[in-house]
């Protein structure tokens, strides 16, 4: 990776902006957003820390061909293709469920940036990481460096990892949103890295934006288990706050959103980042997090998905209910 470009160099010193709105202020705990949706124009939130170590690896090994995994509306899509125009590297996505056009602003952008989109129905792509389905992709496309769905593997781990290393200020806990669990897994062996074990005194929690993701806890696990080659307790995950499974939304979740931006000037987006604060905020209230806690929500980005969403947020938001 060329990364003395100046367009590719990312902001590690993001803000540490503090939530002030009267409901958290008189919790008595302390909220904090890490905002790392500032951290590049394209590449920003956990995405270029998920692709850092593996742009290195497929560089290293001569590859000139990306591909990778993702739905119609994936962040990851979108990082992966801009990351590829950027690194001069050829990219294919493999895109779950039928084609529709036109095609959303998310795919659109990939298709811009170069992008070969290839559709799987949906039966095809649950057996995505099998060897039936990578030896037909290497057939259509030949031969190409593979990043899992979501990015995640060991050294997104790895990458994300370093997201600790950034934070300036004490804390407690530290919150991600999950999809595949890398962001989480990648958090936890952070603070395994730059705190040790101390009484496992600091945690990271992840909230599924996934129905039924139970599975997360053994991906995390074993993603944690190969990193460090231990077992770490410093993470939980969270399966309440998912809304009804992936990209689903509702108008509380959105007038929450509302509130939320209103309040603090930090725009969310309700596939992930949303979620996760409303996840904190319920939890504060139930009393979770004692008083005296400091919290810190790591803002992953996503934000130019909004636009896809923008007519199901407005007849959401028009719902008299």
């Amino acid at each position: 990776m060329n990364s003395s470009k100046p367009f590719v160099e990312i902001n590690y010193n993001t803000d540490l902006q503090k939530i002030c709105d009267p409901f958290i202020k008189e919790s008595g705990v302390s909220v904090f957003v890490k905002r790392e949706d500032l951290n590049h124009p394209l590449l920003s939130g956990n995405k270029y820390h998920k692709l850092k170590y593996n742009l290195d690896e497929a560089e290293k090994k001569g590859y000139k061909t990306l591909l990778t995994f993702g739905g119609a509306y994936s962040n990851h899509i979108y990082a992966t293709a801009a990351a590829g125009k950027i690194f001069g590297l050829k990219t294919i996505g493999i895109i779950r469920g039928e084609e529709h056009l036109p095609l959303n602003p998310t795919l659109s952008f990939a298709k811009e940036c170069g992008m070969r989109l290839f559709y799987l129905n949906r039966k095809s792509y649950r057996k995505k990481h099998e060897d039936e389905i990578i030896n037909l992709l290497k057939d259509k496309f030949g031969d190409f460096y593979l990043i899992p769905e979501g990015g995640t593997n060991e050294l997104a781990v790895k990458g994300c990892s370093e997201i600790i290393n950034t934070i300036d200020i004490d804390f407690d806990y530290i919150c991600c949103p999950c999809g595949t669990g890398g962001t989480l897994a990648g958090l936890a062996a952070g603070i395994h890295s730059v705190f040790g074990n101390a009484d496992n005194k600091k945690k990271a929690i992840g909230f599924s934006v996934l129905k039924g993701a139970g599975f997360l806890q053994e991906n995390i696990r074993a993603l944690l288990n190969s990193y460090l080659n231990k077992e770490s307790g410093n993470w939980q995950i969270n399966l309440d706050y998912h809304f009804g499974g992936y990209a689903k939304i509702n108008r509380v979740l959105i007038d929450f959103i509302n509130n939320f931006q209103s309040e603090n000037n930090i725009p969310l987006e309700p596939v992930y980042t949303g979620k996760m604060m409303f996840g904190i905020y319920d939890l504060v209230k139930k009393g979770f997090f004692s008083k005296g806690k400091t919290i810190i929500a790591l803002h992953t980005g996503g934000l130019q998905g909004l636009p896809g969403l923008s007519e199901k947020i407005k007849k959401l938001s028009l719902r008299t209910e």
